[in-house]
């Protein structure tokens, strides 16, 4: 069984061909179950938890385990540790133990990009981006892959960080211009795509500051209670999301506009396996607004690390 740290996999993966292989992924039939999160101790307050996400389809069985302890920075750790363990799908004997922390980054980057390559308009020019966290340059990079945006608005609450994100992008992308921007009704206006990866509790932007035709796509919150975008983003726009269950079980960003009555599960136009099986735009016109919401698979966790191993294979 071959272990595979994060310098093995960044060696491994580019986006465009693990962009390709998470819609060949989605497309194809896979089997993944609700996944579990167990919150370590509801009397503390700490949101301490421990998850474990399977997967599998016709080559490989996929499980990966994490911790998340959102308070660990004040000690000097991580707050995400994650493993991700492979099977082989044909006899069951173990593949590999592959660093999920560094999966995550890469897969959670391409399932937005490729959401993007089927919701956003083709020839969308500018990109508004919040967030200046682990996912920022991964999700920046991979929405380059597959949008020619000629301008990129980098928007965040750290401003070192934010000044180290616009640096590293400029060095690698010396045609596009980055700038830092403020979350402001003409800044908001001027997107043409729009995403966001934040710890954020609350509403980055007002809904009716976007635009026709503006792709959203919100991937940093995983609670009830939170949310990166209004309701009237919600309201405006038409909703596509990585899976209905685990969308519906833990985002605040749908699950808030359905308890105020105004949207409801049957709203969801689609998943994004249903996207990947037809594999084209599927935007209706130019005017429409569309909202991508991820809160992450198993099944890219999957894809993503048999992407890897395969690749260390040859």
């Amino acid at each position: 069984m071959q272990v595979i740290d994060k310098k093995h996999i960044d060696n491994a993966l580019d986006f465009d061909s693990l962009i390709t292989a998470m819609q060949q992924g989605f497309a194809l039939d896979f089997t993944m179950p609700k996944r579990n999160v167990y919150e370590l101790d509801s009397n503390s307050g700490s949101r301490d938890a421990f998850a474990v996400l399977p997967a599998w389809n016709e080559q490989v069985i996929g499980v990966k385990a994490f911790t998340y302890f959102p308070n660990n920075g004040e000690a000097g750790f991580g707050s995400l540790y994650s493993k991700i363990m492979l099977f082989s799908r044909e006899h069951g004997e173990p593949l590999a133990l592959v660093d999920g922390t560094s999966i995550t980054l890469w897969r959670t980057a391409s399932v937005s990009a490729l959401a993007s390559r089927y919701l956003s308009r083709e020839n969308s020019n500018h990109l508004v981006f919040f967030g200046s966290g682990n996912l920022a340059e991964y999700m920046v990079r991979a929405h380059l892959a597959v949008r020619n945006f000629k301008r990129v608005t980098l928007v965040a609450r750290n401003h070192l960080k934010v000044v180290a994100l616009q640096s590293c992008l400029e060095q690698l992308y010396p045609d596009v211009e980055f700038v830092i921007g403020q979350s402001t009704q003409e800044v908001i206006y001027s997107a043409d795509v729009i995403s966001c990866a934040t710890g954020s509790q609350v509403p980055l932007f007002d809904g009716n500051w976007l635009k026709s035709g503006t792709h959203v796509d919100l991937i940093g919150n995983h609670q009830s209670d939170h949310r990166e975008c209004d309701t009237a983003t919600i309201t405006r726009s038409r909703v596509y999301v990585d899976s209905k269950t685990n969308v519906l079980g833990e985002a605040g960003e749908l699950l808030i506009p359905i308890s105020e009555g105004v949207f409801c599960e049957q709203s969801v136009c689609a998943e994004l396996a249903d996207l990947a099986k037809v594999n084209t735009v599927a935007r209706f016109n130019e005017t429409d607004i569309t909202v991508f919401k991820s809160v992450g698979t198993a099944l890219s966790d999957l894809i993503a690390a048999n992407q890897v191993y395969q690749s260390l294979q040859n």
